[in-house]
């Protein structure tokens, strides 16, 4: 089979197509024909390196996907040959306390795929076959592999960390990414008054017409004072800010006294400085948060069945493009989500 591999850090040039064997699932996984593969952040970061962590390179590329149950396991009895389902992009074993208390992502040995494990930019991948979602019939394999890893990271920090609530201020950043344009649906169907943040007059209208009842254009105005002067200075409940270093400052000034920043990434950069005067003076919260649990993935999941969350996606390419797809995601021109096909 075909699979997007990376096999040393570097740049979208360390990428390369190459041949591998077909897996075979194990007794409890299923063999998935893989239609579409979402990309993520995540990507870029395995590509990189971070430093002091180490990667099990070579590595298969791909958090969450997309495809038609081929084959299943001797002990897999929710799948079957033929069904159509997307890929939950998180795993441990089984029978783990956190997994028993349906906190999947806290376990010591959580995986995600396309990180710690070969991923689903390939062919083909066998995988745990409680880890596939059902797909309705009206939903389409680019749109299914836009949904999990995005959807679930934006579902944990809304509404396990910061526990909004009817009629909170709910502050987003960087409202054209995966995470963010799920956050933005999420917390309007959690009652919350949506302030998005976008670094275009373009992205803000497509952040309006997701639900954001404020936009702001960054590189025009000053979000910090249009907060202000929305909620009569009293600020923010919650601010989601995974751009990190660049924005971080600023989203602790943004909060209302008692308010948290939910943090599941830094693409800006992890380095921070901040006058922590303002935090205990404040109240302030800081809360860190990756993925979620199983079930919350299968809530977060009947949400998009039923339509409530819609998966945006900005553009679709073959696999033997992943290099200017990568290109693309880390220019931060993009709204939603990118979609790898393993198509020529």
């Amino acid at each position: 089979m075909r699979a997007l591999v990376v096999r040393s850090h570097g740049g979208p040039e360390v990428l390369s197509i190459e041949e591998r064997p077909q897996p075979v699932p194990r007794a409890d996984e299923a063999l998935v024909r893989v239609q579409a593969s979402g990309m993520n952040h995540l990507d870029l970061w395995v590509r990189r390196g971070v430093p002091g962590h180490k990667f099990p390179l070579p590595l298969i590329l791909g958090c969450d996907g997309a495809g038609i149950v081929e084959a299943v396991g001797d002990l897999v009895t929710e799948v079957k040959a033929g069904d159509r389902v997307a890929i939950s992009p998180g795993f441990t074993p089984r029978f783990s306390a956190e997994a028993l208390a349906g906190e999947h992502n806290l376990a010591h040995d959580y995986g995600i795929f396309g990180e710690t494990r070969d991923g689903t930019a390939a062919e083909w991948i066998a995988l745990p076959a409680r880890n596939l979602l059902p797909m309705p019939a009206a939903m389409n394999f680019e749109e299914a592999a836009a949904i999990p890893l995005a959807a679930l990271t934006a579902h944990h920090m809304l509404m396990e960390r910061a526990k909004v609530q009817p009629g909170m201020d709910v502050v987003i950043w960087a409202a054209g990414s995966g995470v963010s344009v799920a956050a933005i649906q999420l917390a309007r169907l959690a009652g919350a008054r949506v302030t998005a943040i976008a670094s275009s007059a373009e992205k803000c209208a497509r952040a309006k017409a997701l639900g954001a009842d404020v936009v702001v254009n960054r590189t025009a105005e000053d979000p910090a004072l249009v907060v202000r002067e929305l909620t009569r200075r009293r600020g923010a409940d919650v601010v989601i800010d995974h751009v990190g270093e660049a924005t971080f400052g600023l989203s602790l000034k943004m909060l209302a006294r008692g308010g948290a920043v939910v943090t599941c990434g830094a693409t800006s950069g992890a380095k921070l400085e901040t006058d922590l005067r303002l935090i205990f003076f404040k109240s302030l919260s800081i809360l860190g948060s990756t993925m979620g649990g199983m079930g919350e993935m299968r809530r977060v999941w009947e949400l998009a069945c039923r339509g409530a969350l819609r998966p945006v996606v900005d553009r679709v390419f073959p696999l033997s493009a992943a290099a200017e797809a990568h290109a693309l995601l880390e220019s931060r021109a993009v709204f939603g989500k990118l979609i790898l096909t393993p198509g020529n």
